[in-house]
């Protein structure tokens, strides 16, 4: 699933282009998605400009005076620029034409999404998807101190309340594994036991292993691009544990091992990351 790294990797993209640019064209090619793509949207947003192009935990958000189109790439989604002449491939969805560029969402399990938030409903923030989701992991306010405090009394294990996202939103089931292993916390350890010193570590650690995916466009799992059409590089650079079951250990040389928590894979070593 694109994660945190290349949902924002896909809005830098798109925000390089689509502010300050009149929508000429919005085309829905198949609305059945996760939720329906609201009927009408290209009448809503086509012939408006679009102001900014941000992003909450893993949605896009693109800005108009009068709205906001709120986007997500579901498990294997992506947003790409495509040349004016390229044939719409089988499972884009959804084209945004602008006087110089053109993008398609390509989503083959169409467990993504397309939906709009009128202005008139209020804050973006207080839509229904965003209002519940947990603090950025690059907000100032993100803090060792911050992570210990909200794991108190938490006894569900550490990697699923970093899934969550109502702690903080981005930490995806690949990047959970990663951060775990830097920071050499047992994955299956109760959140409310982890101590400040493991949060400080903890929190370094997200913030280290976001970063480096950030820098590297992105991973390279399954077909996800991004906004040019090019695949990310984490896993090639970077990634210790992921998808790395039985392979040794790039510490200790102890075979990595993989287990299911929540129906996702978790990858860790049982020696770096002993409990």
């Amino acid at each position: 699933m694109p994660e945190l790294p290349e949902v924002e990797t896909t809005r830098r993209g798109i925000a390089t282009i689509m502010p300050g640019q009149v929508l000429k064209q919005f085309t829905v090619y198949e609305p059945r998605m996760r939720w329906p793509v609201p009927a009408g949207l290209g009448e809503t947003i086509s012939g408006h400009t679009v102001l900014s192009c941000e992003r909450r935990g893993k949605y896009l958000l693109i800005n108009f005076h009068h709205g906001t189109q709120i986007i997500h790439l579901g498990m294997s989604g992506s947003l790409r620029r495509a040349a004016s002449d390229e044939p719409r491939r089988k499972h884009d969805h959804a084209e945004w034409i602008f006087d110089h560029a053109r993008f398609l969402l390509h989503d083959p399990r169409r467990f993504g999404a397309i939906l709009w938030h009128d202005a008139a409903d209020g804050s973006i923030a207080l839509h229904p998807l965003l209002a519940r989701l947990g603090i950025e992991p690059f907000d100032p306010l993100f803090t060792p101190e911050y992570l210990h405090r909200h794991l108190q009394g938490k006894t569900l294990a550490i990697k699923q309340a970093l899934l969550a996202g109502n702690i903080v939103v981005g930490v995806g089931n690949i990047y959970a594994s990663e951060s775990l292993f830097r920071a050499r916390i047992n994955p299956r350890t109760a959140a409310g036991t982890i101590s400040l010193e493991r949060c400080r570590r903890l929190t370094a650690a997200i913030l280290q292993t976001l970063g480096d995916a950030l820098d590297s466009g992105g991973s390279t799992l399954r077909d996800y691009v991004n906004a040019t059409g090019a695949p990310g590089a984490y896993f090639d650079i970077h990634a210790a544990v992921y998808e790395k079951a039985n392979r040794p250990c790039n510490v200790c040389a102890t075979p990595i091992r993989r287990i299911v928590q929540g129906q996702r894979a978790t990858y860790y070593c049982p020696k770096c990351q002993s409990r």
